[in-house]
């Protein structure tokens, strides 16, 4: 076995895949640990979900290992160190997910200023007809310039929006900004001017609880917030009280971090704060462009011992599904960035 898939890829990559290597699909492996370490031991490359980390433990275990994969963004679950002394390949397909992570932020937006389609969704026809507001004019403070931000301004723009904006990572006079039409300021003024913020701020430990009681008390009564960022960058006991007492009107997130609103905390009753489970990177043409990138990332990292095979090139550059023209129908196209 040449590579070993715990998540699926999508039908035409893994076809691709099959045809160059031995591959072995056991997605139940991701919750039986015993049986993994079994199946890894003779394993090149390895395509994970996000809940099994990758440790020195696991690697051990993993001796014929050259390449650990997965379809998503963040490091948290993988020890970096441990793979680099290993000479294990840590591939991620980190901006197949960009633009749906964007439309779910906008998505969210524009549930949260029109409230009433949100009660009709879950089937209340005859709820009561609910004041909206709309995003064109509206000034949105975008909190943190992960690239998923990029994409969101564009689209924000394009609605009639303002956009300010604060990055703790980003000096202000920094060209991003004015290449985003976003207006840098303090985050006293983000906090104070907006009337809705989103949040995609490139996580670290050191933000832990940065959203907390003293930049809350900034507020603009009644802001609306999306969010993708991990949920550790919130002081949950802060955000319940800025919730309650009508600074936030709403707060939409996807995929916080287990216990995050669960019973006995701050924010389990919160009934203005809705959580989604990782919706945002779950859209079908983000799968299929992280299929193609991982798939295509495997091959090379084990493309020396597949040397009659048609091999991609060795350049550090990456290649990214994209919608060029050219190639035999129904084979993918692709975009150098």
């Amino acid at each position: 076995m040449d590579i070993l898939l715990l998540e699926r890829l999508v039908p035409e990559a893994l076809a691709w895949l099959e045809a160059r290597h031995s591959v072995e699909s056991r997605p139940e492996l991701a919750n039986d640990p015993g049986a993994l370490r079994k199946a890894i031991y003779k394993a090149e490359a390895v395509v994970l979900p996000r809940k099994v980390v990758v440790t020195r433990e696991f690697l051990d275990f993993a001796p014929m290992l050259k390449a650990v994969a997965r379809m998503h963004v963040g490091t948290d679950n993988t020890d970096l160190e441990a793979c680099r002394e290993r000479k294990v390949r840590v591939i991620q397909a980190t901006t197949a997910n960009v633009r749906s992570n964007a439309e779910y932020l906008l998505a969210s937006l524009l549930l949260l200023y029109r409230r009433g389609i949100g009660s009709a969704l879950i089937g209340d026809r005859h709820a009561d007809i609910r004041l909206g507001r709309e995003l064109n004019g509206s000034v949105v403070g975008i909190f943190g310039l992960a690239p998923t931000a990029h994409t969101l301004a564009l689209m924000l723009h394009a609605l009639g929006a303002k956009l300010i904006g604060y990055d703790p990572a980003v000096h202000h006079t920094a060209p991003i900004w004015s290449r985003l039409q976003i207006q840098p300021v303090s985050l006293q003024d983000m906090m104070a001017h907006s009337d809705a913020i989103s949040v995609q701020v490139m996580y670290a430990s050191r933000y832990q609880g940065f959203i907390n009681d003293k930049m809350l008390a900034h507020c603009k009564p009644g802001q609306m917030w999306v969010g993708i960022s991990r949920s550790g960058l919130f002081d949950p006991q802060a955000l319940a009280t800025a919730l309650s007492d009508g600074r936030i009107e709403a707060c939409m997130m996807d995929g916080a971090e287990a216990g995050f609103a669960s019973k006995g905390t701050p924010l389990h009753e919160i009934s203005n704060l809705f959580l989604t489970p990782r919706l945002g990177s779950h859209t079908r043409e983000s799968r299929l462009r992280a299929s193609w990138y991982v798939a295509h990332r495997i091959h090379e990292a084990l493309a020396p011992r597949h040397s009659g095979m048609d091999q991609l090139s060795s350049s550090p550059m990456d290649l990214e599904p994209g919608s060029g023209g050219g190639g035999r129908p129904g084979e993918p196209q692709f975009i150098i960035r």
